[in-house]
């Protein structure tokens, strides 16, 4: 399947010499200095199983990829385990059009659902994943793939939400169509933001309950781990303490929010 979206193409890779440069791409993106997230072995493996290796061109240029593998089948479920955009292609919904792509593959083998991880603390990717795609965050996962030492993770702790894209749902055929889910940050502060990007504590009452995260934890992490190490905590604390305690996340506001629900209040 090749799909043209946005101007540029997606289709399935195979040929090794394509699954060698998708490794180049993720070393290039993550830039670790041990072992990059994936090799173009475990990549021909999982072509050959039949699982989803994508990626997308600008021209001849292999500008990003996405990568997935099947749950087992009573579960319907496709994960995508790692994606990644050229750093010069950043805002011309590379990643968009990868997610469409994936999205259409599932659904022509039968599968209901799509899930994968992200970091909370990461603002454009809580936007991506809640708003433009219309997918659900589910749970709150402490440090889940441990310590990693690249430049996107800085060697910290590795704490991720859940994400569940009900690829058939109307919701999610809605954002896929252009209509992302939109979302109000109004409600009780469980998590503010000081003047100088410090996270606040606040209070968990309420029905709503709002959770801010940084603008740009990248640089903060570069710049200021300390600070990046107490936001890592605070929305540890509070957006997974929200989760744990059965409250659900109905969508992230473009302004910095998390919008929480909580259960029976």
């Amino acid at each position: 399947m090749t799909l043209v979206k946005h101007d540029v193409v997606v289709r399935q890779l195979t040929d090794y010499a394509e699954l060698l440069a998708t490794q180049r791409l993720y070393e290039s993106i993550w830039r670790s200095d041990s072992t990059p997230p994936v090799t173009a072995e475990l990549l021909r493996a999982m072509t050959k199983a039949g699982s989803y290796v994508a990626g997308a061109f600008d021209g001849d240029a292999l500008v990003g990829a996405c990568i997935g593998f099947c749950s087992p089948p009573a579960a319907g479920a496709l994960h995508s385990h790692i994606a990644g955009v050229a750093a010069g292609m950043r805002g011309r919904n590379v990643g968009y059009a990868l997610k469409l792509d994936q999205r259409t593959w599932a659904l022509e083998r039968g599968m209901t659902e799509v899930t994968w991880t992200f970091d909370p603390l990461v603002r454009r990717n809580a936007y991506f994943n809640l708003g433009k795609l219309g997918a659900d965050a589910t749970e709150y996962l402490p440090d889940f793939y441990g310590h990693m030492d690249d430049d996107i993770n800085g060697g910290g702790e590795t704490d991720r939400l859940l994400i569940s894209w009900r690829i058939a749902s109307p919701e999610v055929a809605s954002a896929c169509s252009g209509q992302p889910r939109t979302a109000s940050a109004t409600g009780v502060v469980g998590l503010g933001i000081s003047e100088d990007g410090l996270p606040v504590p606040g209070v968990c009452s309420g029905s709503t309950v709002l959770v801010a995260v940084p603008a740009d934890i990248e640089t903060l992490r570069a710049t200021n781990p300390a600070a990046a190490q107490e936001w890592r905590y605070a929305v540890r604390e509070v957006l997974g303490g929200l989760l744990a305690d059965g409250a659900a996340i109905t969508g992230f506001d473009r302004s910095g929010w998390y919008v929480v629900e909580r259960s029976g209040s």
